[in-house]
């Protein structure tokens, strides 16, 4: 297998929210998890809140829908929470963020 294939696989597997590198990247965020001061579900909330403001991809959301719903954040807080970002991030990014979640849960059933 060429070098080029290898990498065109590696990044198909992490824009699935797959392989390697995300769990990597999932073993790195694991601590972010234990802060005392913050409870799981607002910590999990805060990041999405960040992937929605960075415009992130959808592969960026994975770990963190799966998080969500681990932790209680059901479909009416996770609207709630774009239509809170709305007026801080605009309407673009929402729409994007939204798009990127659906992606992420069409992906996982």
């Amino acid at each position: 297998m060429s070098a080029q294939t290898e990498l065109e696989e590696m990044l198909q597997e992490l824009s699935r929210g797959e392989g390697p590198v995300m769990a990597a990247l999932a073993k790195l965020n694991a601590d972010a998890f234990s802060q005392p001061d913050l409870d799981e579900r607002t910590a999990v909330a805060a990041r999405i809140g960040a992937l929605v403001a960075l415009d992130a991809p959808a592969a960026s959301y994975y770990a963190h829908i799966i998080l969500a719903d681990q932790v209680g954040i059901t479909p009416d807080t996770m609207k709630a929470l774009l239509v809170t970002l709305a007026p801080l991030v605009g309407s673009a990014r929402v729409v994007s963020a939204a798009d990127n979640v659906l992606q992420v849960v069409r992906q996982s059933t």
